[in-house]
């Protein structure tokens, strides 16, 4: 696969080619430690508060005061109350604790308000506020074993028991990687036996993947399969999780054809296996898709990652003249233009690219547990902090949910996908007709015809949901676009027995994000209703459910969740 131009694109430039994709495998590679060096930002923040004389003066006064009412006990600083760190009643009656948390309040709204009135642009200005952020995440009163109420009583409760047992638990944590506080109690579950457990069978196995086909649950099922193809950071079953909460299920039991792509975890050997390897397993998998369903078009459903490789797919379908093999293209929480998207399109450069591409050229692979340490950063507070003072303060055992079990299960990258997916996001080139050439074919998105359901999450602290509605305005034909009220992966395990959530949803698209925002009112529920009728009307007429798997040329090799889920 090759993501490049012959010569210098003159729109290209150095405020919008760096994006999260890349700078998410960057750091995979060099620790997400190096966001914490603001660098040349840093030095470009302290200047202009230089010439902020004003500004600055006015907030240290204001600190001052503020402090001063905080010591003499007048100050109303206060958390906010769905702030679970706070939740002690003794934050509010202990006079000496009560002055510790205001104190602390006062400090972090300060330093995040230095960085607004530097008046920064825009690179520097994510940078900087993620140093801010994180810095004052990390000073929280609550995470210290001598400031924080909750940990004291417990410690007192047990006589000192959970000091130790948080303590055994921080060495334990801190052997191996990613060298972050557990999230997850992996005792709790077991893939085959409480997760991936939709009754299937494997149908194909290659080198690269397992096809697995779902045992249809209703008499009749719809002409045209469904192929949903997985993230390859992770394993495939979090479109399978605990019965109830499986999307596989919910498709299969609404009368869906479903079929899975299964990827195996790549070892030292495979290196090689670049986007132009993963791209032309997708299309096999097509293949048989077809054949065992005995249907000329397959509905393809991508997630994260695995919507990079099907947006492939789709611009070679289109190119070689064989988009008319796909009923339908839908995206879930994916991102495929990666310019602007915040903070992660600040910290990168194509020297970083080069560097780590080369980095896991040598290994072979990008372990996925560093890659996993590099999500929990994004989101310091609620994926570092509260599990170190679950963990190590209270000397508790992580809880047992479905999905960060999951999110535990982690599998490597070839070097090869790694320096593809660097490349590509590093140039943003699926935004660019015929810059992305794969299996030898330059591609352009905006000439397909097909339609499209773009899923995205309004909390998604990975990929922005404003930068996965530009996918919509990317790909050609008609789109219908989804935002949920959920996060990363939250919006895509998101059944209808979950009565909190809703999704704003229309086949009216404006350039504009906001305008979208702003003009959709929210719809009670799963979009995974929507999704279903929405799939259902270009799925062809109903058929009798077949009542064996496979066919003379697939035949059945395992029962799901087949083999290569297992591979550690």
């Amino acid at each position: 696969m090759v993501a490049k131009s012959s010569t210098a694109n003159e729109n290209d430039s150095g405020d919008d080619v760096a994006a999260p994709l890349d700078s998410l495998l960057v750091d995979a590679v060099f620790s997400p430690v190096r966001r914490f060096n603001p660098g040349m930002s840093g030095l470009r923040f302290g200047a202009r508060l230089l010439v902020h004389p004003v500004s600055v003066g006015r907030r240290a006064a204001s600190v001052a005061r503020e402090l001063g009412k905080v010591a003499t006990g007048f100050s109303s600083v206060a958390p906010n109350p769905k702030d679970r760190r706070f939740t002690e009643q003794a934050w509010s009656d202990n006079p000496a604790l009560k002055r510790v948390l205001q104190s602390y309040l006062v400090a972090g709204s300060a330093a995040r308000g230095l960085v607004t009135d530097a008046d920064l642009a825009w690179r520097d200005r994510e940078r900087m506020t993620f140093v801010a952020d994180n810095l004052v995440e990390a000073a929280s009163p609550s995470n210290n074993p001598v400031l924080n109420p909750a940990a004291l009583k417990a410690a007192l409760d047990t006589g000192g028991a959970s000091f130790v047992r948080g303590a055994k638990h921080f060495v334990s944590d801190m052997a191996v990687k990613p060298r972050i506080p557990s999230m997850v109690d992996t005792t709790a579950f077991e893939v085959g036996q409480d997760l991936a457990v939709t009754p299937g069978a494997v149908v194909l196995r290659t080198e690269v993947f397992e096809l697995i086909q779902y045992t249809p649950q209703t008499p009749k099922v719809r002409r045209v399969p469904l192929l949903v193809v997985p993230p390859t950071i992770n394993k495939y079953y979090v479109a399978d999780l605990a019965p109830g909460r499986s999307m596989v299920e919910h498709f299969v039991a609404c009368g869906q054809q479903v079929f899975m792509v299964s990827w195996r975890n790549p070892e030292k050997q495979h290196a090689a296996w670049g986007l132009d390897t993963y791209v032309q397993a997708v299309l096999d998998a097509m293949t048989a898709v077809e054949a065992i369903s005995k249907s000329r078009k397959t509905l393809l459903f991508s997630l994260c990652a695995g919507g990079i490789i099907s947006s492939l797919v789709l611009g070679y379908l289109v190119a070689t003249g064989q988009e008319n093999r796909l009923a339908a293209f839908a995206l879930g929480v994916t991102m495929l233009d990666q310019s602007r998207a915040g903070l992660m399109s600040s910290v990168t450069s194509p020297e970083l690219v080069a560097a780590a591409s080369a980095k896991s050229r040598a290994d072979g692979f990008l372990d996925g547990r560093s890659l996993a340490a590099v999500f929990a950063w994004l989101r310091p507070g609620d994926l570092v902090w509260n599990y170190w003072v679950n963990n190590y303060l209270l000397g508790k055992r992580p809880p047992a949910f479905d999905v960060l079990y999951w999110n535990a299960d982690t599998t490597r990258m070839a070097a090869e996908l790694h320096a593809d997916f660097l490349q590509l996001g590093i140039e943003n080139s699926l935004t660019k007709p015929g810059r992305t050439t794969v299996l030898g074919t330059p591609i352009d998105l905006s000439q397909a015809t097909v339609d499209s359901y773009v899923v995205a999450g309004i909390a998604d602290h990975i990929c922005a949901w404003t930068s996965c509605y530009r996918s919509v305005h990317l790909i050609g034909g008609q789109s219908r676009f989804v935002l949920s009220t959920n996060g990363h992966i939250a919006s895509l395990v998101n059944p209808p027995t979950n009565k909190k959530s809703s999704y704003r949803v229309s086949d009216t698209t404006p350039q504009d994000p906001q305008e979208f925002l702003n003009s959709v009112e929210p719809t009670p529920g799963s979009w995974w209703t929507d999704f279903v009728d929405w799939f259902s009307r270009r799925s062809g007429a109903e058929k009798l459910a077949p009542k064996t798997l496979g066919d003379a040329e697939h035949e059945v090799l395992a029962s799901a969740p087949g083999t290569y889920v297992f591979a550690s």
